[in-house]
């Protein structure tokens, strides 16, 4: 088995090898050209957000800059995602980010470890695991998103957690390591933040 093939199915290998980092360096090249955009640009931007990402769906927005291991060749996009700027996409394995999701300003979403066997390190070894974030996710500023997670559809991640474990859908989590504090509910249709009202009657 090569080692292309071992990072592929998730194993400890070598990302150091010449096969792995001349394809790397490719997408680079594009993430590069992306992040040297103007903000009157935008159709260039959309232009290259085809190339870059593995897929991505109608409507989305990268704010730059963008960092990408892979420059996003392994991150999948749905429908409507927005990104602030500074967002981290560590894409050894695929990231898998549903519809309608909002990803806040300099948060990272990473699926490369290292293994704790200080040998194996010294060596250079890693291995990669996949994330999936569902529809309608909203991750705050400054989070950590660790490799393996899963985040279940309509939750809300808070500013500054790390998230080192699967979260379920439709609820509220945060905190280091991020831990759900409650479900989604009742309050949350009449209330936008703290105790100021949402006024349905003035929304589209």
């Amino acid at each position: 088995m090569t080692q292309k093939e071992r990072m592929e199915k998730g194993l400890i290998y070598d990302p150091t090898i010449k096969e792995i980092m001349d394809e790397q360096a490719k997408y680079l090249e594009i993430l590069y050209e992306f992040n040297q955009t103007r903000p009157s640009e935008l159709s260039k931007r959309q232009t290259l957000m085809k190339v870059m990402f593995g897929d991505i769906g109608k409507h989305c927005y990268i704010e730059p800059p963008l960092r990408s291991n892979f420059g996003s060749k392994h991150v999948f996009l749905g429908n409507y995602v927005y990104c602030n700027f500074n967002v981290t996409f560590v894409d050894d394995a695929n990231i898998y980010i549903g519809n309608k999701v909002m990803i806040g300003p300099n948060t990272t979403i990473a699926t490369a470890g290292h293994p704790i066997n200080p040998e194996l390190r010294a060596r250079g070894y890693q291995f990669n695991k996949e994330v999936h974030i569902g529809d309608n996710v909203w991750i705050g500023a400054n989070c950590v998103v660790c490799p393996g997670v899963t985040i279940g559809e309509n939750t809300v991640i808070g500013a500054g957690s790390v998230v080192t474990k699967d979260i379920p859908a439709n609820v509220v989590a945060f905190g280091s390591p991020c831990k759900v504090q409650r479900k989604i509910g009742k309050r949350d249709k009449e209330y936008f933040f703290k105790n100021e009202k949402i006024d349905w009657e003035n929304l589209e």
